[in-house]
C-alpha cells in the first residue's frame, strides 16, 4: 500500500513537472494573459471539481466551509501567500528554465513547507529525526543541482543562456526563485490549518481536497490581482480579444492547469495509502516537491536546457538528481 501511495504521488510530480510544456504552445498572448487563464483552471475550476469528490451526497462544500470559519479563513489565507510564491514561481521559470527555475524554487518549498507546517499547527512531534534527515538529504540534492546551475552559467556564453532560456539572469533568477519556495512553503501550512475542514467518514484519499480548494482559491486571488495589474500596465488585455488563437490557447492552458493541478491530488491520494506510515505521511510533501524537481530536469535535459553544458556540469546534475530519488524513500528506511 505504501509503495502505491509514493507511485500516485511520483505520477502527480511528473504531471506538475510537465505543465510548462504546453504553455510552450501558448500563441501570441503575454505572460500574464496566459497565466491567470491557466491558473483559471488550475486554481478554481479543477480543485473545485476535487474538492466535490469529499462532499457526501446530501451535503454540500459550503456547508463545510461554514462549520468552521475561522478555520477556513485561516487556510485561505495561507494560499494567498502561497499564491505570491505561485507568480514568483512562473516568474523563477522566466528567468532560470524549467530545470533549475523549478529545483531552486521546489528545494526551498520542500524543506520549509514539511518543517513549517506542523510547528505552525501545533503537530512539532510528527517532525521526527527520519523526516529531518529526509528534508536534509533533500536539500542536499537540491543544493547539487543549483551547482550544476551555477556551472551552467559560468560556462556558457550569453548568446548560448538565451537561446536555452530566452530570459535567462541567474542573480535575478535566484533571488526570485528563493522567494517563491519560501511563499510556497505556505501551501502546506495552509493544507494543516484546513485538515479538520472535512465530513465525517470521507475516504481518506479524498479528505485533504477541500482544503487544497480553500488554498488555491487564495492563491488565485494573488495572482488574478497581480495578472491583472499587468494586463492594465502593458495594456494586453487585447490578448483576450485575439479571437484567432483563442481556441488554442485555451486548451493549451486546461491542459496545463489540469497537468499542475495532479500534483496535490496524487498527493491527496497517495497520502491516503500512507497512514501506516506516520513518517512518511508528514513527509509527503517533501516527496512530492523532490520529485517535482527530478522530473522537471528530466524535462530540462529534452528541452535542451541544457545543451552546450560540460559533461562534468551534466554529472554533477545526475548526482544531484541521485539524491533526491533516494531521498523519497530514506526516512522510510531510517
Amino acid at each position: 500500500m505504501i509503495l502505491l501511495g509514493l507511485l500516485i504521488i511520483a505520477i502527480g510530480a511528473f504531471c506538475q513537472s510537465s505543465c510548462y510544456v504546453p504553455i510552450n504552445r501558448i500563441r501570441r498572448w503575454s505572460w500574464e494573459s496566459y497565466w491567470i487563464v491557466q491558473g483559471f483552471f488550475a486554481w478554481l475550476v479543477l480543485p473545485l471539481a476535487g474538492a466535490l469528490l469529499a462532499v457526501p451526497e446530501g451535503h454540500s462544500l459550503m456547508q463545510l466551509f461554514t462549520a468552521d470559519p475561522r478555520a477556513t479563513l485561516l487556510t485561505i489565507f495561507y494560499g494567498v501567500l502561497w499564491g505570491v510564491g505561485g507568480l514568483t514561481f512562473g516568474l523563477s521559470m522566466r528567468y532560470l528554465g524549467v530545470a533549475l527555475g523549478q529545483s531552486i524554487a521546489l528545494g526551498t518549498c520542500a524543506a520549509l513547507g514539511t518543517i513549517l507546517a506542523p510547528i505552525f499547527t501545533g503537530q512539532a512531534s510528527s517532525i521526527t529525526a527520519a523526516v529531518i534527515i529526509g528534508v536534509i538529504v533533500t536539500l542536499v540534492g537540491i543544493a547539487i543541482i543549483g551547482v550544476a546551475g551555477a556551472m551552467k552559467a559560468s560556462t556558457l556564453s550569453d548568446e548560448e543562456k538565451k537561446k536555452a532560456v530566452k530570459d535567462f539572469n541567474f542573480p535575478k533568477g535566484i533571488a526570485v526563485a528563493l522567494l517563491a519556495g519560501f511563499m510556497s512553503a505556505c501551501f502546506n501550512i495552509g493544507l494543516y490549518q484546513g485538515a479538520e475542514i472535512k465530513f465525517a467518514g470521507v475516504n481518506p484519499m479524498f479528505e485533504s481536497l477541500p482544503a487544497t480548494f480553500l488554498v488555491t482559491l487564495g492563491g488565485f486571488v494573488t495572482n488574478a490581482i497581480y495578472c491583472f495589474y499587468q494586463n492594465s500596465r502593458n495594456h494586453t488585455w487585447s490578448d483576450y480579444r485575439e479571437g484567432s488563437v483563442w481556441l488554442n490557447n485555451l486548451l493549451f492552458c486546461l491542459l496545463a492547469g489540469a497537468l499542475w493541478y495532479s500534483q496535490f491530488f496524487g498527493l491527496a491520494l497517495g497520502k491516503g495509502f500512507l497512514t501506516e506510515s506516520p513518517t512518511l505521511f508528514t513527509f509527503a510533501f517533501c516527496i512530492l516537491m523532490a520529485l517535482n524537481v527530478v522530473f522537471s530536469n528530466v524535462w530540462g535535459i529534452i528541452l535542451k536546457e541544457w545543451k552546450g553544458c560540460s559533461h562534468k556540469t551534466i554529472a554533477v546534475l545526475v548526482a544531484g538528481i541521485v539524491i533526491l530519488i533516494v531521498s523519497s524513500f530514506l526516512p522510510q528506511l531510517i
